[in-house]
């Protein structure tokens, strides 16, 4: 019901924005109604690239039905509705639940369905019944008169990338979500990852119980490890990524280490550090994820690593007031600040998109 195509082209701006990348689009059909009397229905079929789960993709969906203007009855049968939004095949996986059945348990007897999703998926293979979707439909006897409508649906195009960059860092307090953003950044846009080794450092437990006895140590050994990381990974340059993106800058060590040393200690890691500093590869930029105080404490404490339970408020504001001071002194580096306080990007990929358009205007031009 409504102007059929323009819902269908809303539907797809939606589906980019709130669950996915849209990796294909099928052409347009026209086709009558199916199972009752009623107006002619227009079909497609869409791939698309998602993180979240089978089930929460249809929440999802049901929102954007609902918010095109579906309402749903009690009524058994079939009626004209302004958009109806189904999840075909989920991978090649095989779900049963009291909301979601995948493959969908018709799909295979309509002609309606198949034949849009044969121009995206025609050799994909239904994971019960094991044939191809064009197999399927080769097969199907249905007589149906249907017919591609010469408007074609687009798929929302990005209007960012990261082409310009060779090198990303992104900063942030602990919890503030860097490595899960470098991470969705590298899978969206084919980037090398560097992610930070901390899992794997013996003294932080021991840090977080005795930050007198063990501050050294600590710092010591993440610089060490961070300056043979970086230069590692950035020396090795890999020709089927386009840039690299990492979740830290070596330029943390000396900002925790200010925080966590005495003065002594801290005039001679100061001059370890800009021995091995220079040595580098720099940033082309540098984001600083802006967290609260309040948001980063619920973070760190529901993703539960145990050492991490006790850290105190007024230390995770130091290490803001830090990284601020810091960034305030950068002179030759491209930063930006980019506050995300209120935004859940991992969970809401409005959030995550509305981050990426923050970043696009300060990215350097094209060389010549």
């Amino acid at each position: 019901m409504g102007n059929r195509f323009e819902l269908l082209q809303t539907a797809l701006q939606n589906i980019y924005r709130e669950i996915g990348e849209l990796q294909q689009v099928s052409r347009v059909y026209e086709t009558p109604a199916w199972g009752f009397k009623g107006n002619a229905f227009l079909n497609a079929c869409v791939a698309v690239s998602t993180r979240f789960s089978a089930e929460e993709v249809l929440r999802k969906l049901l929102k954007i039905e609902t918010n095109a203007g579906r309402v749903r009855s009690d009524a058994k049968n079939y009626q004209n509705r302004s958009l109806d939004l189904d999840i075909l095949l989920f991978e090649e996986k095989i779900l049963e639940t009291v909301d979601l059945v995948v493959p969908h348990p018709e799909m295979q007897n309509r002609k309606f369905v198949l034949l849009p999703l044969t121009d995206i998926a025609a050799k994909e293979v239904h994971p019960k019944l094991k044939l191809s979707i064009e197999k399927l439909l080769n097969q199907l006897q249905d007589n149906s008169e249907i017919k591609a409508i010469p408007e074609k649906l687009e798929i929302p195009q990005r209007s960012f990338a990261f082409k310009n960059l060779n090198y990303i860092a992104v900063e942030g307090n602990i919890g503030a979500g860097k490595t899960s953003f470098s991470t969705m950044v590298s899978q969206d846009f084919n980037a090398k990852l560097i992610l930070e080794r901390f899992k794997d450092n013996p003294f932080l437990p021991k840090f977080y119980e005795d930050k007198e006895r063990y501050a050294f140590s600590l710092e010591m050994s993440f610089l060490a490890d961070r300056y043979q990381q970086l230069t590692d990974d950035l020396a090795q340059y890999d020709l089927f990524k386009d840039f690299v993106i990492s979740d830290y800058d070596v330029f943390k060590s000396l900002i925790f280490a200010k925080i966590t040393l005495h003065e002594d200690e801290y005039s001679l890691y100061h001059k370890l550090f800009h021995l091995m500093y220079k040595e580098l590869v720099k940033p082309d930029l540098y984001i600083y994820l802006y967290q609260n105080t309040e948001r980063l404490l619920e973070n760190i404490k529901s993703r539960g690593r145990d050492y991490e339970q006790n850290i105190q408020p007024d230390y995770l504001m130091k290490i803001n007031k830090s990284y601020l001071n810091f960034i305030k002194t950068q002179t030759n580096m491209k930063v930006q600040i980019i506050d995300i306080s209120g935004k859940d990007f991992v969970n809401n990929r409005a959030d995550y998109l509305a981050i990426l358009e923050e970043i696009k205007p300060h990215w350097p031009p094209k060389a010549e």
